[in-house]
């Protein structure tokens, strides 16, 4: 199997404090993973590692066969943080924008998206179930809708390694469950490797194909 992420002998930690102590994981293309753990013992941490926001203090890390410190493809990188749905209701930004954003670097700043942007927004937008609102302010939307438009934003750019640290936090059990049904079907129809954090051991467990528990810093 394709490798897309490798941590070899990979610790951090601050001054005397060690986090994480000699990690060794493989994560292959198509993979569904939880990384899970009690809180405070390093998960958010070890996705950072995986993203490039934080720097190890040991060893080394491959991200689609290139040593991360070598990475430059980030196009190909989702990224959804447990803050993202954190807008204020009178944000003046609609949903079509939000997911827009992510077309920039195709598009050019403060240039219209063309008819061909637009499709591929609202193709997205349709994949999680929020097509019908794409006219709506974001901070209209209740969390868990909020958090469906974040992974649309990050999906419009054709990642093949989508992380999610927490993005349930103050979604309601239904909102949850909608949710994850969406993860299910975009790593199975698009076989999108899918890397999600969370404390919730009971309900990442029955959705993810694998688990990586955090330990003693292992």
């Amino acid at each position: 199997m394709d490798k897309v992420i490798k941590f070899n002998d990979v610790s951090f930690g601050y001054e005397d404090k060690v986090i994480l102590d000699n990690i060794n994981l493989n994560i292959n293309k198509g993979d569904y993973i939880g990384i899970i753990g009690q809180n405070g013992v390093g998960k958010s941490t070890l996705l950072k590692l995986m993203i490039n926001k934080l720097k190890p203090v040991k060893g080394s890390i491959d991200l689609l066969n290139k040593n991360i410190n070598n990475f430059d493809e980030w196009n190909k990188i989702g990224y959804v943080d447990q803050k993202s749905n954190s807008f204020s209701s009178s944000f003046p930004i609609t949903v079509e924008e939000v997911v827009s954003l992510s077309l920039v670097s195709k598009v050019g700043l403060f240039k219209r998206v063309s008819k061909k942007y637009k499709k591929e927004v609202d193709e997205v937008l349709k994949l999680v179930g929020m097509y019908e609102y794409k006219d709506r302010l974001i901070g209209s939307l209740s969390g868990g809708q909020q958090q469906k438009v974040f992974i649309a934003r990050e999906l419009v750019k054709s990642p093949e390694i989508l992380f999610l640290d927490e993005p349930t936090v103050g979604i309601d059990v239904n909102g949850q469950k909608e949710f994850y049904k969406i993860l299910k079907e975009l790593n199975e129809k698009l076989n999108l490797t899918i890397i999600i954090v969370s404390h919730d051991l009971f309900i990442v467990k029955e959705e993810v194909k694998k688990l990586a528990l955090i330990k003693n810093k292992k």
